[in-house]
């Protein structure tokens, strides 16, 4: 799969809203047959920087991705709610879903 983490820094009048900013985009590129998943989180030191953990089946889906018309529209109207062009880590991984977190098991509840 293709797992991306990108960081916003979101102006901050718009850091509130930013979730309903990107409402649109989101849930067009959650529609995406390869998307696997697309979430957003807003950090807990700086208000104004949202994650965004994506990930997509295959280079195929991701370049179906990034060919939409909906990313090329966000491309267009996100940029003017932003305080600085956003940062990636993109990679490949051999695997198609998260992996346990072995080192933190939780033991079985009853």
């Amino acid at each position: 799969m293709i797992f991306i983490a990108a960081k916003f820094r979101v102006l901050p009048e718009y850091a509130e809203r930013w979730p309903e900013i990107a409402a649109d985009f989101t849930r067009a590129t959650r529609a995406e047959p390869g998307c696997l998943w697309f979430e957003w989180s807003r950090s807990v030191e700086e208000p104004t920087e949202y994650v965004l953990v994506e990930a997509f089946r295959d280079g195929d889906a991701g370049a179906a991705h990034v060919g939409s018309e909906h990313f090329r529209q966000a491309q267009r109207s996100l940029p003017e709610y932003l305080a600085e062009t956003p940062r990636i880590v993109n990679a490949t991984v051999p695997q198609d879903d998260w992996s346990i977190l072995g080192e933190m098991t939780v033991p079985e509840r009853r």
